[in-house]
């Protein structure tokens, strides 16, 4: 006799409670998949474990002294013919900055063809070399070929390498995540405008940046852009306003966070004042020289003054998508790149699981003028 229905008791599926235990499912999941690639990227270790970042608190050095300085660019043939040989290949990224250029090695350029780069960088802002040696050069090459560009930036506060501070090291993996705690991790948008120590007397030019590991998946590249087409950009009557007007770059933050974090203060933070707008020696360019990394205040203006006019500069530049370019990276990539006219942000966009291992030399350049 079947049963009556009294006597049935239904199944009743709560789909909420089953969501939560799917989701559950799949986070632990994703946990154990995830603890694996950690594991797996720890045993690999580092490609280049001679290039890790030492950070010696010990480690002190006088502050910078001023130096006459003419950039090479100005000795170059324009045609570059120690450069750009009929086997080099070269693509436009954008019509204001970034080429990509395949075919030849930077090891292999003599005096004539650095000073055909240099030209070459200021003229494109950022060039993408592919397929380089340089990272297998060993650090006293590496040095002597940026040395061609300037005295080579000792940084007060980030990772060296032991036994050269000429590097600057950039480093993040699980165990290593010191990007999250400088930009704040409580931050919507990770982008982060700069250029590199603006704060000092004499600020870097021409910038060398490698990558030793990245990560497998991609992600880990920089966005790049064109402080020359952010002023040209302006209109005529604002551009005349910028005339004359200076800004005060500061170290003082950056020092505060190396100390609260027991890194390495290696030389008192400086404060200086350089032209809102200055002049490229070579190409005779004007730029907008402020960032939100260092710009801190318009000198003689009143704090809400130079609020308002900081806060339109800097929204003008990061808004700009259309003079920026991201720079993508793959083994053997080296970029270079004027830090005079532009300015960069990491792109954080790959999971800490990953490595990410680069390094910068970083010549200093001429002191920041608006007029040539």
């Amino acid at each position: 006799m079947a049963p009556s229905v009294s006597q049935i008791e239904p199944v009743v599926s709560d789909p909420i409670q089953a969501a939560k235990q799917n989701l559950k499912a799949t986070e632990a999941v994703k946990t154990e998949e995830v603890n694996e690639v950690k594991a797996e990227v720890a045993a690999k270790g580092p490609s280049y474990p001679s290039y890790l970042p030492h950070l010696d608190v010990t480690e002190k050095f006088p502050p910078l002294e001023l130096f006459d300085h003419v950039d090479p660019g100005s000795r170059a043939d324009r045609k570059k013919p120690h450069l750009l040989t009929p086997n080099v290949k070269t693509t436009h990224i954008s019509p204001y900055l970034g080429t990509e250029v395949e075919g030849i090695q930077l090891s292999s350029l003599g005096k004539e063809g650095l000073d055909e780069l240099a030209l070459l960088v200021a003229e494109r802002k950022v060039v993408v070399f592919r397929d380089q040696d340089f990272k297998d050069l060993g650090p006293e090459r590496q040095i002597e070929i940026a040395k061609h560009f300037g005295p080579i930036h000792v940084h007060p506060t980030s990772g060296n390498v032991k036994g050269f501070p000429e590097f600057h090291v950039v480093y993040r993996d699980a165990q290593h995540d010191i990007f999250q705690e400088y930009a704040g991790s409580n931050r919507a948008n990770h982008t982060s405008w700069h250029s590199d120590v603006s704060y000092e007397r004499q600020p870097p030019g021409t910038t060398f940046f490698f990558i030793l590991d990245q990560p497998e998946v991609g992600g880990g590249d920089t966005l790049f852009l064109s402080q020359v087409e952010a002023y040209n950009r302006l209109s005529p009557e604002f551009k005349k306003r910028l005339e004359g007007l200076k800004a005060l770059h500061s170290a003082v933050y950056q020092a505060e966070f190396s100390r609260k974090r027991n890194g390495p203060v290696r030389r008192e933070p400086v404060e200086t004042e350089h032209p809102l707008v200055r002049v490229h020696p070579v190409t005779g360019e004007k730029a907008l020289y402020v960032n939100q990394g260092f710009t801190r205040h318009i000198v003689g203006f009143k704090s809400e003054e130079s609020e308002y006019l900081l806060k339109f500069l800097f929204d003008h530049i990061s808004k700009g998508a259309d003079f920026q370019i991201r720079a993508r990276y793959e083994p053997g990539t080296v970029v270079v790149w004027d830090n005079r006219v532009t300015a960069h942000s990491a792109i954080p966009d790959f999971s800490p699981t990953f490595r990410r291992h680069a390094v910068r030399l970083t010549p200093q350049a001429e002191v920041p003028t608006e007029k040539l």
